[in-house]
């Protein structure tokens, strides 16, 4: 019997490597696949303009990844990245004890590293480079963490708490209104608030063998950790145990609403922004009271540790600050939908509260038309392009060997910018996936930029300059579709930045209208952007965004 999972995998490498050799010449990928002269190989571009539309703000709660910092882009403006979370009990607390005293309160949220740039030393630490850091390196900035006052539902009273409660990235100004007084990360140690910065050091942990008394130094990655107030935990969680406060998390979270970490400048410091998984977050309580015991009569008072955790898996929201007055003319003065007649000649493609791409695949030229059973009519509201294509004048059928979508990086206007890893492009007209989308399953599916590499979104740099030059993305069995069944629609077509190519839901923006209602979930996360070429003939043809079809058909 084959082994089933063998199988699977040498079926995907043998698909991959021969959708990697669609990128070489066909000519000679023809004759190793038909080995006769019954088919003739074709490649052909076919018309497709771009045009701009931007989003407006963005549903942004409850994402798996959340920016924070404050980010300055040449093309793009700079963004200041809030954030607010629900706080909730790893495990209920129902009493505690007499003289209670809070030895610590420490916050702590780990940050993504590059495992490839991770360094073991001699001395058994090791150095760690931090990932999804953007702008200059340690950049310090002003963190304040406050207990929010902004109480967040989980269903929405609107509609009949049938639905998930929205929260918006323009609300930045509700929870910084309703935040508590009280900054928690007071420490003396300026790197925790005033001069705060994201870390690499590597996270030490020392711990002592209770018998032989042998310390043992481990070393692991590197998080931010952030000393609160003691004495404000002290009134606000213990002293609350014992009225029921922290009998159950429906209880906890009306009474302690969550956590607000608040950016700001630290002097003239431009500061950075991190992508951050603050569901991997915890503040971590250390008290100790007394434990009172009665044996044969005799009453005993012992001092006994005790550990509370509170996890950030509650609901949470990105709260995005954007001043796109910074960006220069091209993106501050974009209008909110661009030129759906003729295409743009540059795309603008941004994260979060942002832009994306609307793709039109056919030339749009329509002065004829085909019945279903092939009779040349007048137009029929379909581009000529693609009547020829279902309809070929020899009557010859079209066998599609490959289609790409080619998106050329802007690389002067980029030259100072960070790019973003992956593109995504989906079905624009009613918000869903492509096809070519949903079947590749190729790929590292637990990495967000690896997945779906058949399909493609990757940026591929230039081998000299080494900066980005394209995007390339596979619509094989989208096209076989138009063209194979008569009654398929040309829908539009989007294309976003992503920060998780393996994510496809969708997001609400604030204000719906016809020309967008949605936006890819990734997108939200993502905070950084990219300018294309578009499709329009004033763009040298070395650079306008291809659309090409790889096909063959009998002699």
């Amino acid at each position: 019997m084959i082994n089933n999972s063998l199988f699977k995998k040498v079926f995907l490498g043998l698909t991959v490597i021969f959708m990697a050799s669609c990128d070489k010449d066909f000519n000679e990928i023809g004759g190793d696949l038909l080995g006769d002269n019954n088919f003739e190989l074709n490649k052909q571009s076919f018309g497709v303009s771009g045009y701009n539309q931007k989003t407006g703000v963005v549903q942004s709660n409850n994402l798996d990844v959340n920016p924070l910092g404050i980010y300055n882009s040449t093309n793009f403006g700079e963004t200041t990245a809030n954030f607010n979370t629900q706080l909730t009990l790893a495990a209920v607390v129902t009493s505690v004890s007499t003289n209670p005293y809070v030895e610590s309160v420490v916050l702590t949220v780990p940050y993504f590293v590059d495992n490839n740039q991770t360094k073991n030393n001699t001395d058994g630490s090791r150095t760690y480079v931090l990932d999804s850091i953007y702008g200059p390196e340690k950049a310090k900035m002003k963190l304040s963490v406050y207990e929010s006052g902004f109480f967040m539902r989980d269903a929405d009273p609107s509609g009949g708490f049938q639905q998930q409660q929205r929260y918006f990235s323009d609300q930045n100004a509700d929870f910084d209104n309703f935040k508590k007084p009280n900054r928690l990360n007071d420490s003396s140690e300026k790197a925790q608030n005033d001069e705060f910065f994201f870390d690499a050091t590597a996270k030490k942990t020392i711990t002592k063998d209770t018998v032989t008394k042998v310390e043992t130094t481990t070393y692991g990655p590197p998080e931010m950790q952030l000393n609160l107030n003691k004495s404000y935990f002290k009134t606000r969680i213990i002293d609350a145990i014992n009225s029921g406060k922290l009998a159950n998390n429906d209880v906890f979270k009306n009474y302690f609403r969550g956590l607000y970490f608040k950016i700001e400048k630290a002097g003239t410091s431009p500061g950075n922004l991190a992508m951050l998984n603050f569901k991997s977050g915890k503040i971590t309580i250390k008290y100790n009271e007394d434990l009172v015991t009665t044996t044969g009569g005799v009453t005993t008072t012992t001092r006994v540790k005790k550990t509370i955790e509170l996890n950030m898996t509650g609901n949470t929201v990105s709260l995005l600050s954007n001043d796109f007055s910074t960006s220069g003319s091209a993106y501050n003065n974009l209008p909110f939908t661009g030129n759906t007649t003729t295409g743009d000649d540059k795309l603008f493609l941004r994260g979060g509260e942002g832009s994306l791409a609307v793709v039109e695949l056919f030339d749009k030229t329509d002065v004829k038309g085909y019945t279903a059973s092939g009779t040349l009519t007048s137009a029929n509201g379909i581009s000529d392009q693609l009547d020829d294509l279902r309809f070929p004048a020899d009557g010859k059928k079209l066998l599609v060997n490959e289609a790409n979508l080619v998106f050329h990086i802007d690389a002067a206007t980029m030259a100072s910018g960070v790019e973003p890893q992956r593109v995504y492009l989906y079905d624009f007209t009613n918000n869903r996936v492509m096809f070519d989308y949903a079947v590749d399953d190729s790929g590292n599916t637990l990495d967000a930029k690896k997945g779906k590499i058949i399909y493609g979104g990757q940026l591929v740099k230039d081998a000299t300059t080494k900066r980005g030059a394209t995007y390339k993305i596979r619509i094989t069995n989208h096209i076989r579709n138009l063209i194979n069944n008569k009654d398929s629609t040309n829908v539009k077509l989007g294309l976003v930045v992503t920060e998780d190519i393996n994510k496809s839901t969708s997001y609400k923006v604030k204000s719906a209208n016809s020309f967008v209602r949605e936006v890819p979930t990734g997108s939200v996360m993502n905070p950084l952007g990219t300018v294309l070429y578009g499709g329009k003939s004033t763009v040298p043809a070395d650079k306008r965004l291809k659309f090409e079809i790889y096909f063959t058909k009998p002699n």
